[in-house]
């Protein structure tokens, strides 16, 4: 396994990130773009091509939440914009889709805290201890100094994973044989202290939200930081599987309830995922999510997303970009 890990490391990407993206994006593009080439060359901005629209969005895994939003503020301008045809309308969608996600970009900067000590949460099989290992590579290339916590205690493969992605980025990993995660993710950040290290990347379990003995888990490795520095975690992120789908939105209310999410990585945009959901999310992060986080310091940020297995297919998300990779 270890072998075809360093392989994928080790191999240089051969394609421009823009070009990834939109093959990441294949089969959500491919969902609306059979529905809605066709539309948008009528001739004609009428009711039927806006019914036929949203069926194409929602079919996309937009949601229905968010492919309504679409399709009422699309009806708005047209009443004022008057589009000529099924031409200007694309426009139009691709405009509104941009300000939809456009609130969920944010770049991970380090903050004035030293060690930045950002937690990872997320179902088994979502790519959370790869993606840990691709960022340790991000950070890494911006000159800072990473050191990783093995705290998925209860899957020895996945210490193993984390350590041979510790090795390919020449960064340290603290981990033990066996014991309590919090413990392992305190003696990461105590390190960390010790060695001036500027980024602690925390593993934990992976788990579903219905697990409530483990989610109970969870929140002590929270407590257990936040008693070395009260204002750390300072990222807590959920690792998404886009394959999953709308029950993406399950995970983020679960997990957001329990841990306080500052951010998302939504991974295994590869071609047979529907990229929709980012913007099933963006919606919900726009209405009830957002409501219910109106204490919170940060609104709910996609930070990242990965559109293969190669440590450079993990990239920042730029609503532009996916939009333009998203509808042609």
């Amino acid at each position: 396994m270890f072998g075809l890990l360093k392989k994928s490391v080790d191999q240089a990407p051969a394609r421009p990130w823009a070009e990834r993206l939109r093959a990441g994006l294949a089969r959500t593009r491919g969902v609306l773009g059979t529905d809605l080439s066709a539309l948008f060359k009528r001739r004609n901005v009428d009711e039927a091509l806006f019914g036929e629209l949203e069926t194409a969005l929602i079919t996309a895994d937009c949601g229905v939440e968010a492919s309504a939003q679409l399709i009422a503020a699309l009806r708005a301008r047209a009443r004022s914009e008057r589009p000529a045809d099924g031409a200007e309308l694309k426009r139009m969608l691709k405009e509104e889709l941009i300000a939809l996600l456009a609130p969920l970009e944010r770049a991970l900067e380090p903050a004035h805290a030293r060690p930045l000590v950002i937690m990872f949460a997320g179902v088994n099989g979502s790519g959370k201890t790869t993606s840990i290992g691709k960022l340790a590579k991000f950070f890494r290339s911006q000159g800072r100094s990473v050191l990783l916590a093995a705290g998925d205690t209860f899957r020895a493969a996945a210490r193993e994973q984390l350590v041979a992605w510790g090795e390919r980025n020449g960064v340290t990993v603290i981990a033990q044989a066996s014991g309590d995660p919090g413990a392992v993710v305190y003696d990461a950040i105590n390190a960390a202290r010790a060695r001036s290290i500027d980024v602690v990347l925390a593993d934990t379990a992976g788990r579903l939200p219905t697990q409530l003995h483990l989610m109970e888990e969870i929140k002590k490795v929270k407590r257990v930081i936040a008693k070395l520095d009260p204002e750390a975690p300072h990222e807590v992120i959920l690792v998404l599987d886009a394959n999953i789908g709308q029950n993406a939105l399950n995970q983020v209310k679960a997990f957001d309830a329990a841990l306080g999410l500052t951010g998302l990585v939504l991974t295994k945009l590869d071609g047979t995922a529907k990229g929709g959901v980012v913007v099933a999310i963006a919606a919900q992060a726009r209405s009830s999510l957002a409501q219910a986080r109106s204490t919170s310091k940060r609104p709910l940020s996609l930070l990242f997303v990965g559109v293969g297995e190669g440590i450079d297919d993990l990239r920042p998300f730029s609503a532009r970009d996916f939009v333009d990779a998203l509808v042609e």
